[in-house]
């Protein structure tokens, strides 16, 4: 199931879209991290003046609609490790664009009552966590990355498929009656905010080191759209921005009007990022 949102614009905001065609098509898959950026991005885009439809997929269909040209850009590509896989298969038919966000993390995470804190110490707690990783959606890299520490721990435990929001739930019912979990956790994301967290020590590096977020386009989106392509270029936050929105969307505000906040309380960001700067 997809989720299409189109916005049209006029561009009386003093855009960069004159020359070119005025649509940009963006891809992202629904972590809470990517919902965020994707939102800001859209709104950025209408500022210069573009119409945007915004596409919401699992991992592997980003991949592969991006090389079959059927979304110009994503900007929830996590690299080097959690999305690997998929660079490998699509990566000669996809182009980098560059990095957007630095200082990204994978692994899994526990509250920080929890008294164990490496991966190595699960299998003596397996009876607190009731022999269950919480996980997301089939096919996020995060989950293979899962699958392989299982194997290689060789952890006597059962790893649950959800969703973004499944595992946020599951954390917080474990949370408020104070018991154990383990889910599959990633950085940023709101959940740090709201509780105290920890990451489990990876000793074999299974889930690798610091993440990036990578802004990927389609093959001739350069060539097509060279002012999209610019401002996808320009476009570049902080683990301290993308939390704020995730964090507005969490408490309950609708995503546009959080998207909205951000760009209203950074001007100078998005004018640098659309060209008006």
């Amino acid at each position: 199931m997809c989720l299409v949102i189109t916005a049209g614009c006029t561009g009386s905001d003093g855009g960069a879209a004159t020359s070119e065609d005025t649509s940009i098509s963006i891809g992202y898959v629904l972590w809470d991290s990517e919902i965020a950026s994707t939102n800001v991005l859209k709104q950025a885009f209408e500022k210069a003046g573009y119409t945007v439809e915004i596409t919401a997929v699992d991992a592997a269909p980003l991949y592969q609609g991006l090389a079959a040209g059927d979304f110009d850009c994503t900007v929830s590509s996590w690299l080097p490790a959690t999305h690997r896989t998929y660079m490998e298969t699509y990566g000669d038919s996809i182009v980098m664009v560059g990095k957007n966000l630095e200082g990204a993390k994978i692994g899994l995470v526990v509250p920080a009552y929890v008294t164990i804190d490496s991966i190595e110490d699960l299998n003596d707690a397996k009876e607190q966590f009731d022999g269950t990783i919480v996980g997301i959606e089939p096919g996020a890299g995060i989950m293979s990355a899962t699958e392989t520490a299982i194997a290689d721990y060789g952890l006597d435990y059962e790893l649950t498929y959800s969703s973004s929001a499944g595992m946020a739930s599951a954390l917080r019912k474990a949370i408020n009656e104070e018991k154990w979990v383990v889910v599959t956790g990633w950085t940023p994301h709101w959940m740090f905010a709201r509780w105290d967290l920890k990451y489990l020590d990876d000793p074999k590096g299974v889930y690798g080191g610091e993440e990036y977020i990578a802004t990927l386009a389609r093959t001739g989106l350069e060539q097509d759209k060279p002012e999209a392509y610019a401002i996808l270029e320009r476009f570049h936050w902080t683990t301290d921005d993308m939390a704020s929105v995730m964090l507005e969307i969490e408490n309950g505000t609708p995503v546009d009007d959080a998207a909205k906040r951000w760009i209203d309380g950074h001007q100078d960001q998005v004018d640098a990022w659309i060209g008006n700067a």
